[in-house]
């Protein structure tokens, strides 16, 4: 018989709990905040959001089928009242982590989190039994909810860890409590609240403060940072070091490599082996991803060819590269959907992307939209974008929102085809600005909203022929 994830006695031992009309050896299977999204046996968990309260949504999650609701007020039939629904949530994760026996893994860093998460799950994935988090949910509420997911039974566990401002990872990484901590990228993100890139450096060095003790910290080598998360690292008490990157000297090297126009290679040098990489995707970024997943699993003890062996089939994710061929077969259009993200590092490394790209059968279009949070430097930053843009080949460039104006500014008139504010003001013109053998990117910062402009065209375009992966 299987065993349950928890039971509602297990819950109230992990968080100190009173319920009220629930039966203690009444199984507990998966665990949501959402109402809407409730599995069998379901723990709703009523935390209080920055737009919502899910107290006002109890009632509900009860009437779907949760099996009890957390709750810090309000107690009554089918409830859990402790003094914080949020803390409650991560005592349950805390009871999930010090019964696991998983290699766990944490991610964080500026660009490249959430495509190396994925990435290590797919390598993973190959060996055992495997969690991750979904998404991004890599925030204070995300990273809970992920570790409390955490089954008894996995072999390894993925968790992504976000911030913006100090003193964010180091609480999540001292839940989540790692053996290997990766920190993909250091740039200029987030620039606003923390000021400087040795600001965000140390700030993504807090995970190394969760690691458990033997733990190794996994570094990207090709920024300017590396040193103080080096010293970071040694701070936290951490001796074993690994670095991976183009940088030479490094102990995972990317050598020779090779785009072509939906797929990457190189050769990664290790300790005097070469190992071959091949990817579903394009790009210096990609390379650089993979190669930090192929590193991590030589530590969890996975032979490199299983890793490479999977990581062959590893592509884009959606708002992060993914590529679609819409419409009729003969003469498609290209879309890019880089609309999840954007600052300057991953910027350019789209646009140099995108400059070897060739369109079906017409133009190659841009539509870039503002990188937000980078503070006083925005302006600039942005307008120095510019170059990268012509070099892209893109012979029309849509831009959205207030700091574009700057590139806008940078850029050759007869190459800006619009400049607006806000995204649904530009979703009309571009979607009639294209046709089928065209090749558009989209890319800007998820608050900029141009998530519903990538959603638009494949509505428009996808509706004349046959959608499908590129």
């Amino acid at each position: 018989m299987t065993q349950p994830h928890f039971t509602i006695a297990s819950l109230l031992a992990a968080t100190g709990g009173v319920a009220e009309g629930l039966d203690p050896a009444a199984p507990v299977n998966s665990i949501s905040i959402d109402s809407r999204e409730l599995g069998a046996d379901a723990l709703f968990v009523a935390i209080r959001g920055d737009r919502f309260d899910g107290h006002d949504f109890v009632a509900a999650a009860l009437a779907n089928g949760a099996a009890a609701a957390l709750v810090s007020r309000d107690p009554g039939p089918g409830r859990i009242l402790v003094p914080d629904a949020l803390g409650g949530l991560e005592d349950i994760a805390r009871a999930a982590r010090q019964r696991s026996r998983a290699f766990i893994v944490g991610v964080t860093g500026s660009v490249g989190k959430t495509t190396t998460k994925e990435a290590l799950r797919t390598v993973f994935e190959a060996a055992g039994e495997t969690h991750a988090s979904i998404r991004s949910f890599n925030n204070h509420w995300g990273v809970p909810l992920m570790l409390a997911r955490l089954p008894a039974t996995a072999q390894f566990g993925v968790f992504e860890m976000g911030m913006n401002a100090p003193d964010e990872i180091r609480p999540l990484s001292r839940l989540v409590r790692p053996h290997v901590a990766v920190v993909t990228n250091v740039a200029a993100a987030h620039l606003e609240r923390l000021g400087s890139l040795e600001a965000i450096a140390r700030a993504k060095a807090e995970i190394f403060e969760g690691l458990e003790p033997g733990g190794t910290a996994v570094l990207n080598a090709d920024h300017p940072q590396l040193g103080v998360l080096r010293d970071a690292a040694l701070a936290a008490g951490v001796s074993d070091i690994v670095t991976y990157g183009f940088a030479d000297g490094v102990d995972w090297q990317i050598l020779d490599p090779q785009n072509t126009a939906d797929r990457a290679f190189a050769t990664v040098l290790h300790e005097g082996a070469r190992h071959a990489l091949a990817l579903g995707a394009p790009g210096r970024h990609m390379l650089s991803n993979a190669t930090a997943a192929l590193a991590v699993a030589y530590l969890a003890g996975i032979a490199p060819e299983v890793a490479l062996k999977a990581l062959g089939g590893f592509g884009a994710q959606p708002g992060r590269g993914q590529r679609r061929l819409l419409g009729p077969a003969e003469k498609p259009l290209l879309l890019i959907d880089e609309s999840y993200n954007a600052n300057t590092a991953s910027m350019l490394a789209a646009l140099e992307v995108f400059a070897a790209v060739e369109a079906p059968g017409g133009r190659k279009v841009l539509v870039l939209g503002d990188m937000l949070e980078l503070g006083e430097t925005a302006e600039a930053l942005h307008a120095g974008l510019a170059d990268a843009v012509r070099a892209s080949g893109a012979a029309r460039v849509h831009l959205v929102g207030q700091h574009m104006a700057a590139l806008a500014a940078a850029l050759p008139a007869g190459l800006v085809a619009g400049h607006v504010l806000h995204a649904d003001e530009a979703a009309d013109v571009i979607m009639d600005a294209l046709a089928y053998g065209d090749a558009v990117m989209v890319k800007g910062s998820n608050g900029v909203g141009l998530g519903r402009i990538v959603t638009a065209i494949a509505a428009r375009f996808g509706q004349s022929g046959n959608t499908q992966p590129e």
